[in-house]
């Protein structure tokens, strides 16, 4: 192709064992470090070093300097979904790995994707809200409706406010481990904090991972609906 984007060169990229795996750890929306990026690359610090550079001067990653240490993240929500629409495309022509990790079943159940819900949970987040009518298909994906404006305005969660910043309020991110879509955008983000900050869920310490309380699983159920929590938010 000699016109448009230059699709080859971010394959590129992206296809590196090392920088894929340094991208699937900043997922989890927090900053790292170079050192700690090389631990999770499996790969020597120069190395790290090295891939970080070319992360970063494709605007994929940024940099934050504080003191005497660098933190990495990643440049953006476009930058998350994209990688998590790779990791679903992955997953659905079977390019899995070989050896699952002991943390599969949490971060299959429920995680963190860079700011928003995702696993068994998110999934059944952005059902349960299509099925109530709170957000429904648009010409542009998916939006929020008169009644869904209503409804997380009574949750804390201001509408008119997230359409104020540059970022969509309503984005279908195809799910890796489902398969389906789960929430993202500036109002899936807003739903995932709502989430922890009521203590429904905790984030577990060095990864993806979201653990819903017993209380906090009971009260997501009742968020859901009597429909689509009983029957599937087990």
């Amino acid at each position: 192709m000699k016109e448009g984007p230059d699709i080859a060169a971010l394959a590129t990229l992206l296809g590196d064992p090392a920088r894929a795996n340094m991208l699937a750890a900043l997922m989890a929306g927090r900053a790292l470090t170079a050192g700690e990026l090389a631990r999770e690359a499996g790969v020597m610090p120069q190395t790290a070093s090295s891939h970080l550079s070319r992360l970063v001067e494709a605007r994929l990653l940024v940099v934050e300097i504080q003191g005497r240490h660098r933190y990495f993240r990643i440049a953006g929500p476009e930058v998350a979904e994209a990688v998590e629409a790779i990791m679903g495309l992955a997953a659905n022509l079977g390019r899995t790995r070989t050896r699952p990790g002991p943390k599969d079943p949490a971060l299959r159940r429920a995680r963190i994707c860079y700011d928003h819900l995702a696993g068994e949970m998110g999934t059944l987040l952005y059902e349960a809200l299509a099925a109530q009518g709170l957000i429904a298909a648009t010409a542009d994906g998916v939006g929020v409706t008169a009644a869904g404006r209503a409804r997380f305005a009574a949750e804390g969660i201001d509408i008119g406010a997230l359409e104020a910043r540059p970022r969509p309020v309503c984005r279908a991110c195809l799910d890796w481990s489902e398969r389906r879509h789960h929430l993202a955008g500036s109002l899936g983000a807003a739903l995932a904090q709502t989430i922890l900050a009521r203590g429904w869920a905790r984030r577990e310490p060095d990864s993806r991972a979201v653990t819903f309380t017993p209380d906090g699983l009971a009260a997501f159920r009742a968020f859901l609906g009597p429909e689509e929590g009983a029957r599937r938010a087990g």
